[in-house]
């Protein structure tokens, strides 16, 4: 049996009454889960509504009683990995146990001029989504006090509380095409990977 999931692209006009309604007809026709974007704004003007991300999928958590969801994906530019574990965890125990964590390096220029993120260049965002999911993996994983020194996070003694009630806590999705960086990172961090235009052939 294929299971179908769908995403919503939520800074191209999203709207509240829409958002709900989506939330509302994915439970009940029977999809896998519902997924969604997370980004300032979109891509080229004209600015449209982008909904925030982590709020709506709150939304859906508790409003719903089956389907998984989660950001599909987050970019780890302008969020932080200590806040976004534990938001994580809360949604996941929310919801009981539905939530995906969705990651990502960050891609989108314009969000960051606007909004002042350092995007930064390709080896710099996939060197800090390296930094950021071992971040956000000690963290979600470890009963004990972690402490982590790195060029972009740090963590002196944290620990996330309550701990998740799932073992370990939400499955860690990982967005990216690269050969040479991004699968290393999915092997040794993630449990899902979310690729592209890749054929059989190429994979």
């Amino acid at each position: 049996m294929v299971a179908i999931s769908i995403q919503i692209e939520g800074q191209d006009g999203l709207t509240w009454p829409r958002w709900k309604k989506l939330v509302a007809e994915v439970e009940a026709l029977g999809f896998a889960g519902l997924y969604r974007s997370d980004h300032f704004t979109n891509g080229r003007p004209p600015d449209k509504a982008a909904l925030e991300t982590i709020v709506s999928l709150s939304y859906l958590a508790g409003n719903t009683q089956r389907v998984h969801f989660g950001p599909l994906v987050a970019p780890l530019s302008f969020r932080h990995p200590a806040l976004l574990a534990r938001q994580a965890a809360a949604l996941d125990d929310l919801s009981g146990g539905r939530m995906i964590l969705g990651v990502g390096a960050g891609w989108q220029e314009r969000e960051h001029q606007l909004f002042g993120f350092d995007l930064g260049d390709i080896p710099t965002r996939m060197a800090r989504l390296e930094e950021g999911l071992e971040v956000i993996t000690r963290l979600l994983k470890s009963d004990e006090p972690v402490t982590f020194e790195g060029r972009f996070f740090q963590l002196r003694g944290a620990t996330l509380l309550p701990r998740p009630q799932r073992p370990g806590g939400p499955s860690i999705l990982l967005g990216g095409n690269g050969v040479k960086r991004t699968l290393p990172l999915v092997a040794r961090y993630a449990d899902i990977w979310n690729v592209l235009s890749l054929t059989p052939e190429g994979f």
